[in-house]
């Protein structure tokens, strides 16, 4: 039995990675590290009490001895990053907490992992170590063209440039060390269990309660939308059958615009739930300082490499996100309490 810990594995797509591995193999245990802020839930996680194949520890990243304290009792032979401050307009408000834990976090773990791995010869035998990072770390595209794991990093802002620097010290491990890592730089995710500082989950909660949808900007800026499973199978492709030290890219060539989702997410609640909800709802508010105006993903190298790519398009995937959403009322009034309130005031009250 391979045993694989995952950082941040209450948060988002964490916790989504954690039960997409453990309902996919049978022959596997997963130390679920996580420190528990606000972001991070163990209500996502309900549905594994019970499984002793799924441990979880309440830790921190930055810990170093109660790091080496779990390597050393499970024997881990995996590990997966998630663990982040992940939200660009808090980094905004506090940057130094993302260089903390992004970026001295991802170091104290690459240590730990490489003490408790590296063999006498300074191999490191079958163990692995995966890095999950952003499109963002490479700033903004134009109207056109791609990011290719080639492209140089140009971070704009405060969590973006936390992520490249975290980056650069696996890519650092692996060219000093021979340490056995892969990075993978995804585009945004969406599906359940997302927490409602970000747009989709954000739109939807507002909807259903009739409150203001706020867009930055002119509603314009472009991502590249990815359904969180294919993200969780496009990372158990790498961490077991990626090739040591290389970047992969991981996105589907599903660009959409703010005002694009905000409509969608309107029209389908408009449509299938509550007709008061309209357009009416959208206000635009002011942009976010740095704010990059275009992401897209070219994924051919994981494609061609490892047979990756997304099976699920975005008019699919925006359907069963909103219906989890909507199914999982209890877990959004939850996770919308207490600290999430103060925070949304602060961040949307007079914009």
């Amino acid at each position: 039995m391979k045993t694989y810990l995952v950082t941040g594995g209450a948060g988002f797509i964490g916790s989504n990675f954690v039960l997409y591995m453990l309902g996919t193999y049978d022959d596997i245990r997963i130390v679920n590290v996580d420190k528990l802020t606000y972001a991070g839930n163990l209500e996502n996680l309900a549905s594994l009490k019970g499984d002793e194949r799924h441990i979880f520890s309440q830790t921190d990243i930055c810990d170093k001895s109660a790091l080496e304290k779990l390597f050393s009792e499970y024997e881990v032979d995996y590990v997966v990053n998630f663990a982040a401050e992940s939200h660009v307009d808090r980094s905004i408000l506090i940057p130094e907490l993302f260089a903390q834990t992004n970026v001295m976090g991802t170091v104290t773990l690459l240590d730990v992992a490489k003490r408790a791995w590296e063999q006498t010869d300074g191999t490191f035998g079958d163990h692995r170590y995966l890095q999950v990072s952003t499109d963002e770390v490479y700033g903004s595209l134009g109207a056109e063209g791609y990011f290719k794991e080639t492209t140089p990093l140009d971070p704009h802002s405060p969590y973006s440039a936390s992520k490249a620097s975290a980056d650069l010290f696996v890519k650092a491990y692996g060219d000093t060390y021979r340490f056995p890592a892969n990075i993978t730089r995804c585009s945004n995710n969406y599906g359940p269990f997302q927490f409602p500082e970000k747009l989709i989950p954000l739109v939807i909660n507002n909807a259903l309660d009739h409150k203001s949808l706020p867009i930055y900007g002119d509603g314009m800026n472009v991502r590249d939308w990815l359904y969180v499973e294919d993200h969780c199978k496009a990372i158990d492709l790498v961490l077991h059958k990626g090739v040591l030290r290389e970047v992969y890219n991981v996105g589907g060539h599903n660009e959409r615009s703010n005002n694009f989702i905000v409509h969608r997410v309107i029209e389908y609640i408009h449509d299938h739930v509550d007709a008061e909800v309209t357009d009416t709802l959208i206000t635009y508010v002011e942009d976010r300082k740095g704010h990059d105006r275009r992401y897209g993903i070219d994924p051919e190298k994981i494609k061609d490499d490892l047979g990756w790519y997304p099976a699920t398009t975005f008019e699919v995937g925006i359907e069963k996100t909103i219906e989890w959403y909507l199914k999982n009322k209890v877990w959004m009034e939850h996770v919308t309490s207490g600290a999430y309130q103060g925070y949304y005031e602060k961040m949307y009250r007079n914009r």
